[in-house]
């Protein structure tokens, strides 16, 4: 197959504000296009047909960017008023949200309409999408793989052309996993770049960013101007970029970067050949175009890192978990949830306040090692994925450890967390690379580059210093424009 990447959502939306064509028919379209394409890729997992339509035809889009675009929101995290908010979670298949998030919010107003909700995996815990409650999503480049997660069925519903653009969030590579399977633009922004709330002013302590998958590095751009903000609620603030990103796109290059890269994966695991053969040839075309590329890594302990993260993962469930249990009035059983999130939350409970906030630390003293990292060096550029996408039926626990998860109630608080970073293993082997930025805060790129001899796809990621998301638009719109973009 092949992304049309000049039918992408600032094309549309020059249609849009030139008259060529009304929000009502390509809110039409869009549906006729989901009615088409999603049994195949169960990528879209609830519509709001009638209230868009009627938005179509009665909202003023004239003084907005997008000017009536439809555009597709993950099923978590990105609610809104009266419409399902399930997090993929059979516990919660009939909840309703109260109100609309401050990100759906800044997507309106920047000309959107919401058409429906995409697929993702039980709360966000999977690099794949493959809910109980909806089944699994599918790669529009081979239905028998998975198109990542956990905004896979975002970046299925892009690569498939049901919408332009997608919402999607990004807690340990959620954005760029999906784009590295699918051939999208995978931007992860930096910390408290976007919008967050109501009701808390930080996702995940901070590792969890809501934005969006694309096809084009000026429709990434466009995105940023549109989402970009300083909320005085959030826990977290960046300082807004003045220039504007695709103001920015339209400049010289600022300058040539210092890029450091390494093909090694941080928790030690296997990376495919594929993998490297796609930062290596990143590398040779950065030197041609002159940049100053050295082979460099972090001085960052990666396993214990995400040992950090997955105790962050473990204590947040468990507090979900307490929440919804005061909340349903009832002990929440495994019957009532995925084993992996049953897993988690078991665990969580046995994690200590000072274990909690010593994780937290672990993810400061990483910040300030990319710090003086990013004085040397102005990128870091790594595989995206160690490997392409895995098949729907891979299996990634062996049947020992789902009996052991099974019985996480009587396991000690070590064998708890070793059974938390076992069920993992082999999915963190095939993504190890994206979740540093996460915990760093740092912005991180998946650019849509290589495609493997079996035809599927393989994305590069750039990391740059907190705030220079204009440094990775830059690289990527180079890199687009030298036909380098699968």
């Amino acid at each position: 197959m092949k992304i049309d990447r000049q039918k992408d959502g600032l094309a549309a939306a020059k249609d849009l504000h030139q008259k060529k064509v009304t929000p009502f028919e390509l809110v039409t379209a869009a549906f006729q296009k989901i009615e088409s394409e999603n049994p195949q890729w169960n990528a879209v997992i609830h519509t709001r047909k009638e209230k868009a339509l009627q938005e179509a035809r009665e909202r003023d889009f004239s003084d907005t960017l997008f000017g009536g675009l439809p555009i597709l929101i993950k099923g978590l995290g990105q609610d809104m008023a009266g419409e399902p908010s399930t997090s993929g979670s059979r516990l919660l298949k009939n909840n309703y949200a109260k109100q609309t998030s401050y990100f759906v919010e800044a997507l309106e107003k920047a000309g959107f309409i919401v058409i429906g909700q995409t697929n993702t995996p039980e709360f966000a815990f999977k690099n794949i999408t493959d809910p109980v409650l909806y089944g699994p999503a599918r790669n529009p480049w081979h239905s028998a793989y998975s198109p990542g997660g956990s905004s896979g069925g975002a970046a299925a519903s892009v690569v498939s052309e049901m919408v332009q653009i997608a919402g999607a969030s990004d807690g340990g590579g959620s954005i760029r996993i999906p784009a590295s399977f699918t051939g999208l633009v995978g931007l992860k922004p930096t910390r408290g770049r976007t919008p967050i709330g109501p009701g808390f002013g930080r996702g995940w302590q901070g590792a969890s960013v809501s934005f969006v998958l694309t096809k084009t590095m000026r429709d990434t751009a466009a995105m940023m101007d549109a989402l970009q903000t300083v909320q005085q609620m959030a826990a977290f603030q960046t300082p807004l970029f003045g220039t504007g990103y695709l103001n920015a796109l339209h400049q010289p290059a600022p300058k040539k970067f210092r890029v450091a890269y390494s093909v090694v994966s941080p928790v030690h695991g296997p990376v495919s050949e594929e993998a490297k053969k796609a930062v290596y040839n990143t590398v040779e075309w950065l030197r041609q175009q002159g940049h100053d590329v050295v082979e460099q890594t972090p001085e960052i302990d990666g396993v214990d890192l995400m040992r950090s993260y997955y105790t962050m993962n473990a204590g947040e469930t468990a507090a979900m978990m307490a929440n919804l249990e005061k909340a349903m009035q009832r002990p929440l059983t495994m019957a009532d949830m995925e084993l992996i999130t049953w897993t988690l939350y078991n665990a969580g409970k046995s994690i200590s306040a000072a274990d909690y906030s010593n994780s937290l630390a672990k993810w400061d003293t990483a910040a300030e090692v990319m710090a003086y990292f990013h004085e040397s060096y102005d990128l870091y550029l790594t595989p995206t994925t160690a490997d392409v996408a895995p098949r729907i039926d891979a299996k990634l626990q062996s049947d020992e450890q789902i009996e052991r998860m099974k019985r996480v109630t009587e396991l000690n608080a070590a064998d708890q967390q070793k059974i938390v970073w076992d069920m993992f293993a082999d999915s963190l082997d095939i993504t190890p690379f994206t979740q540093q930025a996460n915990l760093t805060g740092q912005p991180a790129i998946s650019l849509p580059v290589h495609l493997t001899e079996a035809g599927l796809p393989l994305g590069v990621q750039f990391t740059a210093p907190k705030g220079k998301e204009d440094w990775l638009l830059s690289i990527g719109q180079d890199m687009e424009k030298a036909g380098l973009f699968i």
